[in-house]
């Protein structure tokens, strides 16, 4: 099994949580159960042992499982060994992007390199879709090299804004407007299908 998008992983993930969830509870309902009986036998350690090693197996096996099916962990830890196919230069200062010509135009299943610069402030760089659910981010430092790899592996119009809180300015007086949204800012195109 791969997961080609994070919205793939949550789904799977809200499934396989819920059950390992459901199983832990299972296990304090038992120790419950076994409290309020007035004639509470002890509990059979075998068993019980045996059951939370399995709890622990499970949620270990989980973690493994995903790992290796989570396209965009290898292209963190190889990173060095990847080609990038396009870069794209970004620089925040005083809660304004400084963007290349908008919309930024990608093709799908390419090696992007978002290499972002602060000259002042803590930000972040988020990569959002239309229904508001963050694809990538990362925090952006000043005086430091802040570069994300990622390859969008699905078409569509996104979203740039900070994801770091940086000070007021960066909403409007009423709080209910962020200054530094920019919509429509990255159109991916070339998935097959005919998805743009």
């Amino acid at each position: 099994m791969s997961f080609q998008t994070s919205v793939e992983l949550l789904k799977f993930h809200w499934v396989a949580y819920t059950i390992y969830a459901l199983l832990i509870i299972s296990v304090i309902a038992w120790f419950g159960y076994n409290l309020t009986r007035e004639n509470a036998k002890s509990v059979v350690r075998i068993p019980f042992y045996g059951y939370i090693a399995f709890l622990v197996a499970g949620g270990v096996g989980h973690h493994i499982f995903t790992y290796n099916a989570i396209p965009w962990v290898s292209e963190d830890i190889m990173r060095h060994d990847l080609k990038i196919d396009q870069t794209v230069n970004i620089s925040i200062e005083k809660h304004k992007w400084q963007l290349p010509k908008l919309p930024i135009q990608i093709k799908a299943n390419t090696k992007v390199l978002f290499n972002v610069e602060s000259k002042d402030l803590v930000y972040g760089f988020g990569i959002f879709r239309q229904d508001g659910s963050l694809v990538t981010q990362m925090q952006v430092d000043p005086a430091r090299k802040n570069d994300l790899v990622w390859t969008f592996r699905e078409c569509g119009t996104f979203d740039i804004t900070s994801t770091e809180y940086s000070g007021p300015e960066q909403y409007s007086h009423d709080g209910k407007k962020d200054l530094m949204l920019v919509k429509n800012a990255i159109v991916i195109t070339g998935c097959k299908g005919g998805n743009k």
